[in-house]
């Protein structure tokens, strides 16, 4: 089938109707995360409030926790019928769990059932967003022209970003517009009711778009994979190559990502009692401001490659984290926060994620053999976040709770971000060739063969 009858009219219109999703199920999930301190009030038994602290972001993690088995299941779907029924169902599920949190009785209300619900949807949005992500990335990276395969596949990954900060200025919003009291009373619901509006909108756009042209070319030559978890073990090589992006590239980026926003605003928030205002602003500016970069490293992998700038975000990360969270914590005083250095240090931890983040989306799709490619990028892109990833918080806040040294929480993402360097360095080879000509000449995704082993 000839890419362009199924092709939008251009890449403009196509990424536009794939990332309002990505951003609408970014920002049902992480509207969570962005009022888990909050949360902590609402949803669990008063008394200690470190522990109630603890205790909800360990259910902000519980939703990163089942995502592998929701990648599994919805690559499984993807690969056998269709990228784009997949992202829709995905979609759905995603927003009708969400709005539903905004229907929650409080602690205060039912006990103990309070938190089990909350927990139960969460599990569900997990199991939801496990499908997301490769659905998007295939469907856009299937679609590219081979030469700037990175630059429209980032989107995708700035789209997570822009959906945190979709998420933030939501609830700033709604905090300065109700003051506290109406807010904590009533108002924490609005956020999650408006992503029935946000859905729906989301998905009458996605309804526009047509498949895939390369699931479409194999459904035709009948080429697709009956039981694409299986085959995405058997298919010779396919396995290592899972593994060795899961603790190369896949871990890495989750960490970065995690630090850069959930764990810049708990270390305000939590570990130097920032109040909410001021560390949830200087951390939306700060998001925010690193938002183009996403793009801007993966078009510039276009022509570089993947593999180098991703080391580099690495590298970064393991030199710079504890300086940068120095200059945090010099940024705290007991009046307030300097707002300027606190939002430039996020910018900076944001633009480190952006290295990696950036190229991630065509260095995964281009990494795996296109019948089993939704499964094969969903195993370790969503368990790179959904354990390594959506963990960090809670395993740094214990880490500072447990020594009561404000700095080793950093430790987590530092030894991870060391031990990703060397096996990306040692194990995952560049998806871009390294002639004069790459960025004309970037391998197709038609094709079966992934790339070789060796080290690029």
């Amino acid at each position: 089938m000839a890419r362009s009858s199924s092709q939008p009219r251009s890449m403009h219109g196509l990424v536009f109707a794939s990332s309002v999703g990505t951003v609408i199920e970014w920002y049902d999930f992480f509207l969570y995360g962005s009022l888990a301190i909050f949360f902590a009030r609402l949803f669990y038994p008063p008394g200690d409030g470190v522990a109630a602290t603890l205790i909800s972001v360990a259910t902000f993690a519980t939703g990163f926790a089942v995502r592998p088995l929701g990648s599994l299941v919805f690559g499984h779907l993807g690969d056998r019928f269709g990228r784009k029924v997949t992202f829709l169902a995905t979609l759905l599920i995603m927003g009708c769990s969400t709005a539903l949190i905004g229907f929650l009785p409080t602690f205060a209300t039912v006990g103990y059932a309070a938190p089990v619900l909350l927990i139960l949807l969460r599990i569900i949005q997990g199991l939801a967003l496990g499908g997301e992500y490769g659905g998007a990335a295939t469907y856009v990276a299937e679609h590219a022209p081979p030469h700037e395969r990175g630059k429209w596949a980032s989107y995708i990954q700035a789209m997570a970003s822009g959906g945190f900060i979709l998420s933030l200025g939501m609830v700033l919003g709604l905090r300065l517009g109700l003051g506290e009291g109406e807010f904590e009373n009533w108002g924490w619901r609005l956020p999650f009711l408006v992503s029935i509006v946000l859905v729906g909108v989301s998905f009458r756009i996605r309804m526009r778009l047509h498949e895939s042209p390369v699931f479409e070319e194999m459904r035709e030559k009948q080429q697709l994979s009956n039981s694409p978890i299986r085959d995405a073990f058997s298919i010779p090589g396919n396995a290592r190559r899972i593994v060795m992006f899961l603790f190369g590239v896949a871990c890495a980026q989750a960490v970065t990502f995690y630090t850069a926003q959930f764990y810049a605003l708990y270390f305000l928030q939590s570990v130097m009692k920032v109040a909410f205002l001021p560390a949830t602003l200087a951390v939306a500016v700060g998001a925010l401001c690193g938002l183009p970069f996403f793009v801007f490293f993966g078009a510039l992998s276009d022509r570089i490659g993947r593999k180098r700038l991703s080391l580099i975000g690495m590298a970064l990360a393991v030199v710079l984290y504890l300086p940068l969270f120095m200059v945090l914590r010099a940024a705290v005083h007991p009046n307030g926060i300097d707002f300027l250095p606190v939002a430039l240090t996020v910018f900076a931890l944001v633009t480190i994620a952006a290295f990696i983040y950036g190229p991630y989306g065509a260095f995964i799709v281009e990494t795996f053999p296109a019948n089993v490619r939704y499964t094969s990028i969903s195993i370790p892109y969503h368990i790179g976040n959904g354990i390594f990833g959506g963990f960090l918080p809670l395993i740094s806040l214990s880490l500072v709770s447990r020594t009561g040294n404000v700095f080793a929480g950093l430790l987590y993402p530092i030894a991870i971000c060391a031990v990703s360097f060397v096996v990306t360095w040692l194990f995952v080879p560049e998806t871009l060739p390294r002639n004069a000509d790459a960025t004309r000449t970037a391998r197709p995704l038609s094709g079966f063969a992934p790339p070789s082993d060796q080290t690029a």
